[in-house]
C-alpha cells in the first residue's frame, strides 16, 4: 500500500523553509501531494500555475531520488477534504517555533475530529531556515532586497522578474 502525505499551504512563493519540509516529508511517504490553497479573498504574488511550476522544478527530482513522487494540486476548501480527495493519510505541517505549534495544535485536533483517518505530522524546520516566511520573502523582494538566502535560485529569479514589473 502506497503511503500518501498532503502538505497544504499557499507557497507564495516556495521558500527554502518549504523545501526543507518537503525534503523531510519525502522521506516519510511514497507520494507527497503539495496542495496549494486558493482563497478568493487573497491576491497572491504568483499565480497558482507559477507556484506549481516552481515547486515541481525545485523539489520533484530530489524527492524522486528518495523514491517519493511529488504531485502538486490546488484546493479551495478544507485541508482534510483535500487529503481525502488525494488519498492522503498524513497531513504534513512544518514548525518553525513554539508559536507555530500553538497555532497548529488546535488545527490538528480539529482535523483529527473531522478526518480521523488522516494523521497530522509535525516536521521541525532546520535551524538554518526557521526564520524564513514567505510573507517576509515577498516584502524583502518588493523593497529590492536580496532574498537569495531565503529561496531557491529559480524562485529568486522569479521574484526579481515579478518585482521589476511593479
Amino acid at each position: 500500500m502506497q503511503r500518501v502525505a498532503l502538505y497544504p499551504g499557499s507557497f507564495d512563493p516556495v521558500t527554502n523553509g518549504h523545501v526543507d519540509v518537503i525534503r523531510a516529508a519525502s522521506r516519510l511517504c511514497d507520494r507527497l501531494v503539495v496542495a496549494i490553497g486558493v482563497h478568493p479573498g487573497k491576491t497572491p504574488m504568483f499565480s497558482v500555475q507559477e507556484r506549481a511550476e516552481m515547486i515541481e522544478k525545485v523539489c520533484a527530482a530530489e524527492a524522486a531520488e528518495r523514491g517519493c513522487e511529488i504531485r502538486v494540486v490546488t484546493f479551495d476548501g478544507l485541508a482534510v477534504e483535500a487529503a481525502r480527495k488525494n488519498g492522503a493519510t498524513l497531513i504534513v505541517r512544518g514548525l518553525r517555533d513554539g508559536s507555530d505549534l500553538d497555532y497548529e495544535m488546535p488545527m490538528a485536533g480539529m482535523n483529527a475530529a473531522m478526518a480521523p483517518e488522516a494523521q497530522t505530522v509535525f516536521l521541525p524546520a532546520g535551524r538554518e531556515v526557521r526564520h524564513i516566511t514567505a510573507t517576509l520573502v515577498r516584502q524583502i523582494a518588493k523593497m529590492g532586497g536580496d532574498v537569495s538566502a531565503f529561496a531557491p535560485p529559480l524562485v529568486v529569479e522569479a521574484l526579481r522578474n515579478k518585482t521589476a514589473k511593479t
